[in-house]
């Protein structure tokens, strides 16, 4: 038994760990804000407290389950942002972000259309879980038309 709870625990923690580079691999360069897409950033410092990790969380879950044939597309780009990182110090103050924030932006033709979603991540994340990633999902498919 102990075996086969080691072997899941990996399991998990490599798919996990995968998962995540998936997400960022879809959108290392500025090329793909020449496409039209959806793009949610999540901005982080390198000490986050519990709703700063379900902002987190609960957006991948709502991306995982909803979104992912425009993951695939690139259409809907999402990528995590340490701004404590020279990098994300950088796409921080594009945005005028000093700790953990949630964006939900369209690009059209180049342009961008910025929506800061901070203030209802942090209302909801935690005591509303299912409030947030109804937001979350609605706000997507309201850029996306």
């Amino acid at each position: 038994m102990k075996k086969w709870m080691c072997i899941l625990i990996i399991s998990y923690t490599m798919i996990s760990c995968g998962h995540k580079q998936n997400y960022n691999d879809k959108i290392s360069s500025d090329t793909d804000k020449d496409k039209d897409c959806i793009e949610v950033l999540y901005f982080h410092t390198k000490k986050r407290c519990i709703t700063c990790n379900a902002i987190e969380s609960l957006t991948k879950e709502v991306i995982d389950t909803y979104f992912t044939d425009t993951i695939n597309k690139n259409r809907v780009i999402f990528k995590v942002i340490n701004i404590s990182t020279k990098e994300g110090e950088k796409i921080a103050d594009k945005y005028e972000v000093t700790w953990s924030s949630l964006f939900v932006n369209k690009w059209v033709e180049g342009k961008e259309s910025v929506n800061n979603m901070t203030d209802f991540a942090f209302s909801f994340s935690r005591n509303s879980p299912d409030k947030f990633k109804t937001g979350i999902k609605d706000k997507i498919e309201e850029l996306q038309k």
